[in-house]
């Protein structure tokens, strides 16, 4: 079989291609390729089911006070002072910035240009799955490593690649994602599959022939188990494709409340294939209201503007990160500077520049190897902050940071926040989740917001704020008890606010935005069910608006 053209609407060898044909789509689903995925599928689908249940397990434990705590039945693994991950792999020993985006054709070739040592190719958070979306980011890819990529944009402006460019790192889409235009024996493949096997695929060969590697970013982990699994295909896809086992190395994101207690047993799953951790932040606060959202005053959150990385329970987090990674050689890597530069605004500017240089500063004297930012004009900033603590030195694996315990408690002190609930941080979340998901619906996961780079983590505490204070009758500081009725009246207001056009998806987007944080039920995540209704529902509309 030449095409893939053909494989749309019907089934070979158990695969199913459920949408429309997309330009350029038989360069990446080849036969070849889908067989890939689907081997990879086969082997893994049945233990994803598994630790996905097991996840909504440990949720109710923990909605039933039972809270997290390090792990009894791995305690060996911590206390074994002897065992070490992989060495950095090439293109991966100095990381002290690295810029984050999705993988449109623009945004690859600003973040390629931008200075960065590594680019996060992102295919989650940033990135809306649709099909074309999804497809176009491999295309994108392999553009890029073969240097033909450009783009010129409407208003003529030509892009193209500079000479240096950083290390590439891919971020595939979480376990609890599915990929509905790509069926395996009539179900779904996991989203980060797809991504993955795609791009391991068709690249695995050329990266290592570009002295670099298959390099990953693993998000939404949950528990060492989920990183074993992935461990398990990292080791089934290089023997299919003949390639070195440990040439794969993979990132792990700690932005579970979970994964925080077993940062340690993650990098042991993954030690031949480990090249560090990242601390993110909204995520993370995510996961940690999620978890905690019906257990009381204690574990309620002020506005999220106030939530800083010095917040006991977050500086608690990142130190203990720092010190798990540097104890076992991986690389432990700071979060997001998602600040977009306002040329028009100097004053503000220059304020919100001091902001990032202080964020910095402080994870760089924290030991930290690397930290990111969301806009190229802030590389220069973050890489000034690092040069000056790391030097010559590629990284500060040597800081063992042994001056920090463990301690499993101190993860939980989340009571010792400071900040207050106020009306204006009600409104800010709704503006900004309604905002973000009609951006997300348009295709766009990457939407600036009062100079803010937001991605999908941005929409998710937003709207879980909110159905938390409303469930644990929180009161603002001018003495407003959170009501349902009273969040309805601040979403009609904001949303009157709106600035409309022709072709936005506003009207759907506070359906979603009022379905996931006013509803009786908390979705896990918001763009489960977005995904299944809006760009699922009809593949047909998903292309035509693409198009």
């Amino acid at each position: 079989m030449n095409s893939t053209n053909s494989l749309n609407g019907i089934t070979v060898n158990g695969i199913t291609l459920t949408s429309p044909p997309i330009p350029r789509q038989d360069e990446i689903l080849t036969p070849e390729a889908l067989d890939f995925i689907a081997a990879l599928h086969r082997a893994s689908s049945g233990q994803r089911q598994e630790l996905l249940q097991a996840r909504q397990l440990r949720r109710q434990q923990i909605g039933n006070g039972v809270d997290p705590r390090f792990l009894r039945e791995t305690s060996a693994i911590r206390e074994d002072p002897n065992w070490r991950v992989a060495p950095p792999a090439p293109g991966l020993q100095d990381r002290r910035v690295e810029i984050t985006g999705p993988v449109d054709r623009k945004m690859t070739i600003n973040a390629l240009n931008s200075g960065a040592k590594v680019w996060l190719a992102d295919m989650e958070d940033s990135s809306t799955p649709s099909w074309q979306n999804v497809i176009n980011g491999q295309l994108n890819l392999i553009d890029a490593l073969e240097r033909r990529i450009d783009f010129t944009s409407p208003e003529g402006k030509e892009y193209k690649l500079d000479a240096e460019n950083p290390t590439i790192v891919v971020r595939p889409r979480g376990w609890h994602l599915p990929e509905k235009h790509l069926l395996i024996d009539d179900k779904p493949v996991a989203g980060g599959l797809v991504d993955f096997g795609l791009y391991f695929f068709h690249n695995a060969q050329r990266l290592i022939s570009q002295s670099k590697g298959p390099y990953f970013y693993l998000p939404k982990i949950e528990n060492h188990l989920e990183a074993r699994l992935w461990n398990d295909i990292f080791v089934l896809a290089q023997d299919l494709l003949g390639i070195p086992q440990g040439t794969i190395r993979a990132t792990v994101l700690i932005e579970t409340i979970t994964a925080a207690f077993e940062m340690e047993e993650i990098l042991y799953e993954l030690r031949d294939h480990a090249s560090g951790l990242n601390a993110g932040r909204w995520d993370y606060l995510f996961s940690v209201i999620k978890n905690f959202r019906t257990r009381g005053p204690r574990f309620v959150l002020p506005d999220r503007n106030e939530i800083t990385m010095t917040a006991p329970f977050m500086r608690a987090y990142t130190e203990q990160l720092v010190r798990a990674c540097h104890r076992r050689g991986a690389m432990a890597i700071g979060g997001m500077a998602a600040f977009i530069p306002n040329r028009r605004d100097p004053e503000a500017n220059e304020t919100a520049l001091q902001k990032v240089r202080a964020d910095k500063t402080r994870e760089a004297d924290d030991g930290f190897d690397g930290s990111w930012v969301a806009h190229p004009d802030l590389v220069p900033v973050a890489m000034e902050v690092f040069d000056a603590v790391l030097g010559d030195q590629p990284n500060q694996i040597h800081k063992q940071r042994e001056d920090v315990t463990p301690d499993d408690k101190a993860l939980l002190s989340i009571a010792e926040t400071e900040g207050a609930i106020t009306e204006t941080g009600v409104r800010m979340n709704i503006e900004v989740g309604i905002r973000y998901i009609e951006s997300w619906l348009r295709g766009n996961g990457a939407a600036a917001i009062h100079n803010l780079m937001e991605d999908a983590a941005t929409a998710e505490i937003s709207r879980s704020q909110i159905w938390q204070w409303i469930y644990s009758e929180a009161i603002t500081d001018e003495g407003e008890v959170i009501t349902e009725d009273w969040v309805r009246e601040l979403t009609e207001e904001e949303f009157g606010k709106m600035e409309r056009f022709e072709g936005d998806r506003f009207d759907e987007a506070r359906e979603i935005f009022e379905e996931v944080s006013l509803g009786e039920t908390f979705p896990t995540f918001l763009t489960v069910p977005a995904y299944a209704r809006y760009l699922c529902g009809s593949p047909e509309r998903e292309l035509a608006a693409a198009v």
